[in-house]
């Protein structure tokens, strides 16, 4: 199951309305994914001067901004066609370090202490041991090292109990929910203090709900259902109360719960 943000970071719009083009405005509205600010999230900005590693890094959108702020990259997949499609997007550029293996994080091909900036979003919840992953993670930074780390929120997840289909909860999708206190827990044990807390994409959370009603296929057009909902989202963003009402929700039943961490320094 393609991770809520590294999905729509890498999104590529079919038509001027769809769930790509709405989700990415809709976490952009967020403050990610700021070019002009270096900020991927809002508190979590790349540079020219770090070293940046995306630990299931997907579609490659977010090691692809990366890249754009000019920070060394490396890229880290179990999926062996993601990191082919990533060294095709990233690998011609000789301007800056660039690295992608294919790996399940445990452990992970890189050297201790070599990371200035740890990503790893929609990943914990499908591996079979989250604080072996997270114990890589925290040695391969750098001291004073910033981590942006997501995981499904459990209000979205609960609602998905109730309809996605069995396969949804097996190997290789989620093997897990994580409540709020859990997740801050699991990211504090691993030695991480964390300096701040966000919640994302309640327009995601409704649109898993319309992509089993409608048995969307995945990469398939959007099905008439879904394709309503993107339109309607957008057109209640473009309200006056669009920006309340986002967050209103965002923080109700978020997709995406998420921590941005440092490691001691």
């Amino acid at each position: 199951m393609t991770g809520l943000l590294r999905r729509i970071a890498g999104a590529k719009p079919t038509r001027p309305i769809d769930a790509g083009a709405v989700g990415l405005a809709d976490v952009q509205a967020n403050g990610w994914f700021q070019r002009a600010t270096g900020e991927l999230a809002p508190g979590f900005r790349i540079t020219v001067g770090d070293t940046v590693l995306d630990v299931g890094c997907g579609g490659g959108g977010m090691a692809a901004f990366a890249a754009a702020m000019g920070a060394a990259v490396i890229a880290s997949d179990v999926d062996a066609a993601c990191i082919a499609a990533i060294r095709a997007q990233l690998g011609h550029d000789r301007t800056r370090s660039f690295k992608a293996f294919v790996s399940d994080s445990t452990p992970l091909p890189v050297a201790d202490e070599t990371a200035t900036r740890i990503i790893c979003t929609e990943v914990l919840e499908h591996v079979a041991d989250p604080p072996a992953v997270l114990a890589e993670l925290v040695r391969v930074g750098k001291p004073g090292a910033l981590y942006l780390l997501t995981v499904p929120d459990e209000a979205a997840e609960r609602v998905q109990l109730g309809i996605a289909p069995p396969t949804y909860w097996k190997r290789p999708n989620h093997l897990r929910i994580f409540s709020r206190a859990a997740f801050g827990e699991l990211v504090a044990d691993a030695g991480l203090v964390v300096e701040k807390r966000l919640s994302v994409g309640f327009f995601w959370s409704l649109w898993w709900v319309l992509f089993w009603a409608a048995d969307q296929e995945f990469g398939a057009p959007e099905a008439p259902l879904l394709a309503s909902w993107s339109r309607t989202w957008q057109a209640l963003m473009e309200t006056g109360k669009g920006d309340d009402i986002r967050r209103a929700l965002d923080a109700f039943m978020p997709k995406s719960q998420v921590i941005i961490a440092r490691k001691a320094a």
